[in-house]
């Protein structure tokens, strides 16, 4: 077993069939032109994940890609611990590309993750924004897809799933404007609670890190700061992943008809 430092390093290594499904949907639907290297299977484990090894593979025959069979002990050893259930993939770069060249659909969901400090926090946000219905993700440049492997196995394969682009935040908060977006940010300060916000597509929201929050600059672009309460008084802040969570069901519950 690794070291956290090395674990985090290997971004490309996509552990357990959820990762790996993930992957696959995105290399057939062409959202991403990651591809999987080799697969990793444990020996042990071949027997009981028969089935499953059937449809691993036709798809490695598909795609081009060949299956290992290691033992358990070499398969802990490339991997995180133990949670990947004997598949892991190697795999490829995923291009990110910039925001202008995107079109925004006419009544979309987007939001941008600002200064999320883990890659697990910022997994566990991709994951409730594709549950809450986001159309895609603009991250910053400076971003946690270095340690896709791990942000794909907290985000239960959203990562892959959701479009992603990249933009200098304030620069993507003019640019949704521009077609049309009310954009909101997350903050504290002059701001309306979440409650009160109107918060209807077409609508871009930006959530920062819960450690330094969202730019000065982002902010003066925001159409509105939109605040999450709390329950009791709290000095502490909630996680990025807890605020994008709220604030986007949120925008779910206010956009169902």
């Amino acid at each position: 077993m690794r070291r956290e430092s090395d674990r985090i390093a290997a971004g490309t290594l996509f552990e357990g069939m959820t990762s790996v499904r993930a992957v696959l949907e995105a290399m057939e639907s062409g959202r991403s032109d990651r591809r999987i290297l080799r697969l990793f299977v444990d020996e042990e484990r071949r027997q009981k994940r028969a089935k499953e090894l059937g449809w691993l593979a036709h798809e490695a025959e598909r795609f081009g890609f060949p299956i290992e069979f290691v033992s358990s002990e070499a398969l802990d050893g490339m991997t995180t611990g133990s949670t990947h259930g004997g598949v892991a993939a190697e795999c490829s770069e995923r291009t990110i590309p910039p925001l202008d060249g995107f079109a925004p659909p006419s009544d979309g969901f987007l939001v941008m993750l600002e200064g999320i400090e883990d890659p697990y926090n910022f997994g566990y946000a991709l994951r409730s924004l594709y549950a809450c219905g986001a159309d895609a993700v603009v991250l910053s440049p400076r971003n946690w897809m270095s340690a896709a492997g791990a942000v794909c196995r907290s985000s239960a394969g959203a990562s892959e799933r959701l479009p992603l682009y990249v933009s200098d935040p304030a620069e993507s908060a003019r640019f949704f404007k521009a077609h049309g977006y009310r954009v909101l940010a997350a903050g504290i300060r002059d701001s309306v609670s979440s409650f009160a916000c109107d918060m209807r597509r077409p609508l871009y929201l930006i959530v920062g890190g819960e450690k330094r929050g969202i730019s000065a600059s982002v902010l003066a672009e925001a159409d509105e700061i939109v605040r999450i309460d709390y329950g009791r008084a709290f000095g502490g802040s909630l996680s990025a992943a807890s605020a994008a969570a709220m604030l986007g069901y949120e925008v779910l519950r206010q956009n169902r008809t």
